[in-house]
């Protein structure tokens, strides 16, 4: 009997440990799943935040991008991009030039130059030292039709060179074309405007030397006369032109490009004319 109690106490105590047993290791189970769905919600929600942030600032400059290159392109809108352009000069800043110029693009300067995009762009260098600037965009011509656009505009330059100031003044006309929703320039065209050059002061006594009459051919005839203490150019039966001093020997007519020069020969008299034109002489002889 007692070996019967012994053995059935034995066994009821072997089941309630399996039982004790198993439910610790279905507890630390279970705490297991808990603490990794835990971790795995914190991480769901983690990515989620960062989607979300994410798609709230492609909505907020979605706008902006899809405004910067909308099909209804307005003129001040091409004012701003070109105004970026020359701002970004002084700095050397190529990344407008890169952006707003279209790889194919064709590109005309004051100087005379053809370039092509990379040429554009690798002239666009920081100023020396010493040097600032600024460019002002004035008088703009807007026009378009569908996919292309026409800005036509004059550039006031104001220059400083080691505290002297130097100025010039330029006319542009870009055309814009739009492809695939993007406006970019696909040819520019620049000129200087002439500007007279500073008058000089020359000593009257010398007036007389270039006073008289000048031959092209037989019968072109120009004549240098004076009024005072000024000299007037005439040409045939036109009305007198002021010849406007800028070194001794040298004048120049008000807005026309180009210098009036005499020439003297060994004896220091007055022989020649040469009216210099873009670096080319014409030369007309003194007869009387």
């Amino acid at each position: 009997m007692d070996g019967q109690l012994f053995v059935s106490g034995a066994q009821e105590y072997s089941h309630i440990s399996v039982e004790c047993g198993g439910s610790v290791k279905n507890n630390l189970a279970l705490n297991q799943d808990r603490l990794g769905e835990h971790m795995l919600n914190a991480c769901r929600n983690k990515i989620l935040k960062t989607i979300f942030a994410c798609l709230l600032l492609l909505l907020t400059i979605a706008p902006l991008i899809l405004a910067e290159d909308s099909k209804d392109l307005t003129q001040a809108e091409l004012l701003r991009r070109t105004q970026a352009l020359f701002d970004s000069i002084v700095a050397g800043d190529q990344t407008p030039w890169k952006r707003y110029y279209a790889d194919d693009c064709l590109f005309f300067d004051e100087k005379g130059r053809n370039l092509d995009k990379t040429a554009i762009v690798n002239d666009i260098t920081p100023f020396p030292k010493g040097y600032s600037g600024s460019i002002r965009i004035l008088n703009p011509k807007f026009r378009i039709a569908n996919d292309v656009a026409v800005l036509s505009y004059d550039l006031d330059e104001s220059e400083t060179v080691f505290g002297q100031q130097l100025s010039a003044r330029y006319h542009e006309t870009d055309t814009w074309v739009r492809r695939n929703g993007n406006w970019q320039i696909i040819a520019t065209q620049m000129f200087r405007y002439y500007e007279d050059p500073s008058p000089g002061t020359i000593d009257s006594k010398l007036l007389d030397h270039y006073i008289g009459t000048y031959q092209l051919a037989p019968d072109v005839i120009l004549t240098i006369s004076r009024q005072g203490a000024e000299l007037y150019r005439t040409r045939g039966k036109n009305t007198p032109e002021k010849l406007i001093p800028e070194a001794t020997g040298i004048f120049f007519r008000k807005g026309v490009e180009g210098r009036i020069l005499f020439h003297t020969n060994q004896s220091g008299k007055v022989d020649q004319l040469i009216d210099r034109r873009n670096n080319e002489d014409l030369i007309w002889k003194k007869v009387s």
